[in-house]
């Protein structure tokens, strides 16, 4: 069965002056998902936001909140994420001492759970996990910063990774995250990822509008 390819747009990238008005506007130009990234300074370098932000704009939008925790130790607030309405915890793999445990965790708590990658990791480090999750996330950029462009060295690990869900008969979602532009998002689609996580390229002055192109996109190559 073919995945289902869906649009994420990052978060980190709106406009918090608007913030509401440019969720909305990615909500009506056919994302299912808005992507979260939860920053702590320790693990990348970058601060974001945490759990008072997502509560408060819980209620703003129906679309699915896939959270991405780069954070150390990410196991110590599973429970406050799904609280705030996460329905995806995606953690990384590099951050975790017992990385089942936060699976499990994750799982208790009603959440669909996901686990990254960063560049530099082999997806070998991962595999034992992929029938434990149900998406994995290949960074495809140093993670922290926005606006940096795509590594296409790490679109191996994304055909790794689908080769080895075919292989295996797994429904894992393949999400990549980083430098993912209009002009470039076909190579991570024929690598084999179905999830693709987009910032500056969807949110500004025409925020609906470049939603809608990517969608659109999405929506041919189904």
């Amino acid at each position: 069965m073919k995945p289902e390819l869906i649009l994420a747009p990052s978060m980190l990238s709106a406009d918090f002056k608007n913030l509401e008005e440019d969720i909305k506007a990615t909500e009506k130009g056919g994302a299912a998902y808005l992507h979260i990234d939860v920053m702590d300074g320790v693990f990348v370098p970058s601060i974001s936001f945490g759990m008072p932000v997502m509560k408060s704009i819980r209620s703003a939008t129906g679309q699915v909140f896939d959270v991405h925790l780069m954070i150390i130790d990410p196991i110590r607030y599973i429970k406050e994420f799904a609280a705030c309405g996460a329905d995806i915890i995606t953690f990384h793999l590099e951050a975790a001492e017992d990385p089942q445990a936060v699976i499990d965790e994750i799982h208790k708590c009603g959440c669909k759970a996901g686990i990254s990658i960063k560049p530099k990791t082999p997806f070998e480090d991962v595999a034992p996990y992929m029938d434990k999750v149900e998406m994995l996330l290949v960074m495809t950029v140093e993670p922290g910063f926005g606006g940096q462009k795509m590594m296409p060295e790490t679109l191996e690990k994304v055909r790794a990774a689908r080769r080895f869900v075919t292989e295996k008969g797994l429904a894992t979602d393949i999400q990549v995250d980083g430098g993912v532009k209009y002009d470039n998002i076909h190579l991570p689609l024929e690598a084999g990822a179905n999830i693709f996580v987009v910032g500056s390229a969807v949110f500004g002055d025409n925020t609906y509008g470049e939603t809608k192109r990517f969608s659109d996109y999405l929506a041919q190559r189904s």
